[in-house]
């Protein structure tokens, strides 16, 4: 068994509009459809899976735009938000597969151990969870965090600076994540000068 990471990046604002909007244009209203669909398939590979989440994913997501989660504790609301941001965002990049994802806390003292600050850690933005409360999921997965895209270039700097002396085990993921923000914060930089607001970067880990 094991546990995927994912990544995409996009404008959360517009996220938020969709689900917080009181009159959606057409283009809210079209990407909503897109969005139900995309709940619908969810709930059924769920089902396929034999996963209760006691409310499905299509009811979360009715709840969460009309502002009244009718459970306190539910991953479905978790699942209904990453299908919002899923129709929005960028095609997803696959991060890779782990065993445990409590390893990236052992990567994030390992890190800590070589100066790297503590909000530069990959533990506070891929464990961060949503711009928006959401009922508590339960389990802890599936979890959602997210990075602003202008802050990228802060941990790109960090691990390459540490990169060489990280012991053997952390350092091809260290050398991922530091490409990989170095190549957000060049495209967040092109965004900026091109006028476009592709502001949030967001994990998903299941």
């Amino acid at each position: 068994m094991g546990y995927s990471l994912e990544m995409s990046t996009g404008d959360m604002r517009s996220v938020v509009r969709l689900l917080t909007t009181l009159e959606r244009n057409p283009e809210q209203e079209r990407r909503l459809g897109l969005v139900r669909e995309r709940c619908a398939r969810t709930d059924g590979h769920l089902d396929e899976q034999g996963i209760d989440l006691d409310v499905s994913v299509s009811q979360a997501l009715d709840e969460l735009i009309e502002g009244a989660p009718s459970v306190e504790m539910s991953p479905a609301y978790t699942y209904a938000f990453h299908e919002v941001v899923a129709s929005h965002f960028s095609d997803t990049t696959d991060l890779g597969v782990w065993r445990r994802p409590s390893w990236f806390h052992r990567m994030d003292d390992e890190l800590a151990r070589h100066g790297v600050p503590s909000d530069l850690l990959p533990g506070s933005f891929l464990f961060s969870g949503p711009p928006v409360r959401l009922p508590n999921p339960g389990d802890a997965f599936p979890s959602i965090g997210v990075l602003p895209a202008q802050r990228a270039a802060a941990p790109a700097d960090a691990y390459e600076g540490v990169l060489e002396r990280l012991d053997a085990e952390y350092q091809d993921t260290a050398r991922k994540f530091a490409e990989l923000m170095r190549f957000e914060a060049e495209e967040w930089e092109s965004a900026q000068q091109l006028g476009q607001t592709q502001d949030t970067i967001f994990f998903w880990f299941r």
